[in-house]
């Protein structure tokens, strides 16, 4: 292995990771849903992969997926946390922030 390649390995590896709040909207129906994520960088690509094989456990979202397509569906940032060393209180506050936007939001939880 090169060392430029070690080097970006290395560099992957420590790259700083957003918990957060999303929001994904659907233009054609007007539905919104609000998840939490400890990565907000890898949550859509994850969502949408599931949406593609029909598995998504959000059985709402899917019909909406299914019945307007993809290009229907939105994605979004609601908020980006502040870095939490104790991934519990982390994910204590991931809940209550995304409790807040549901409600702000009048959204469904994905």
């Amino acid at each position: 292995m090169t060392s430029d390649r070690k080097t970006a390995i290395a560099a992957y590896k420590e790259r700083k990771t957003f918990a957060g709040v999303f929001v994904i909207r659907c233009k054609a129906s007007s539905e919104t849903w609000v998840g939490q994520t400890p990565n907000l960088e890898k949550i859509q690509n994850r969502i949408w992969f599931t949406l593609r094989q029909g598995s998504h456990t959000c059985r709402t979202l899917q019909a909406a997926w299914t019945a307007h397509g993809p290009d229907s569906l939105t994605f979004g940032e609601c908020e980006r946390l502040e870095d939490e060393d104790t991934p519990y209180i982390r994910d204590a506050l991931l809940k209550e922030r995304a409790v807040y936007w549901r409600s702000e939001l009048n959204a469904e939880a994905v």
